[in-house]
């Protein structure tokens, strides 16, 4: 799989993506072991695969990418254009599927230059500036709901998966913005060098995405 250029370095997000991602793999025929699942390593060779993943916070799986230290990546697409990294977008591989969404508490009134709480800035300003609404973008790292629940913002532009935590704050989701799944990325200089290592990782996942529920 690996003729052209050796080991593949694959940036993989710490987490449920991680999950999703390889059973998706192995699915796909990669004979990555199961108890690296829940491994604590940070780097974990898979020699008989070819491949070499780096454990990472998903924000930082893009910037990996860019700078090749990876040579593809799997990151959601929130991550994506949030970051808004120099690489190639190759696949979409149709898991951890989830949703942005424009939350707020149900009794919200309209205000004059309302602040929005958000672990994504980039996305939720030019969202709101796209749909002609000034808004003040706070940005948060953590426990977003929060932010209505306090007073800090009037609303708040997150992820949704299932909506059970906004139900459990009393918070509703205003608006669907968009759709999110991971993707698979890789890093432009690595697609040229290891181009048929990682097409024929795309021929494989392309493969079995259907059966994932992708698109």
């Amino acid at each position: 799989m690996t003729e052209n250029g050796g080991i593949l370095k694959v940036a993989m997000p710490k987490g449920r993506i991680y999950k999703q991602a390889s059973k998706l793999f192995r699915e796909a025929g990669l004979p990555i072991p199961e108890d690296f699942d829940d491994s604590r390593r940070l780097i974990i060779p898979v020699p008989e695969a070819g491949m070499e993943f780096i454990m990472a916070k998903p924000v930082d799986v893009p910037t990996y990418v860019e700078y090749g230290v990876a040579d593809i990546g799997v990151v959601g697409k929130d991550v994506m254009m949030e970051e808004a990294k120099d690489v190639y977008e190759l696949l979409d591989l149709g898991i951890a599927r989830c949703r942005m969404s424009v939350i707020g508490l149900p009794d919200w009134k309209p205000v004059i230059h309302p602040r929005v709480a958000t672990k994504y800035p980039k996305v939720a300003s030019q969202y709101f500036r796209e749909h002609g609404q000034q808004v003040e973008v706070i940005k948060l790292n953590g426990s977003i709901e929060l932010a209505p629940l306090i007073g800090l913002a009037d609303r708040i532009v997150d992820m949704v998966e299932t909506g059970q935590t906004l139900r459990e704050n009393g918070l509703v989701e205003m608006k669907e913005m968009f759709q999110v799944t991971s993707r698979l990325i890789a890093n432009r200089v690595s697609y040229r060098m290891k181009n048929a290592a990682i097409q024929s990782l795309c021929d494989r996942l392309s493969a079995v995405i259907p059966a994932q529920g992708g698109v």
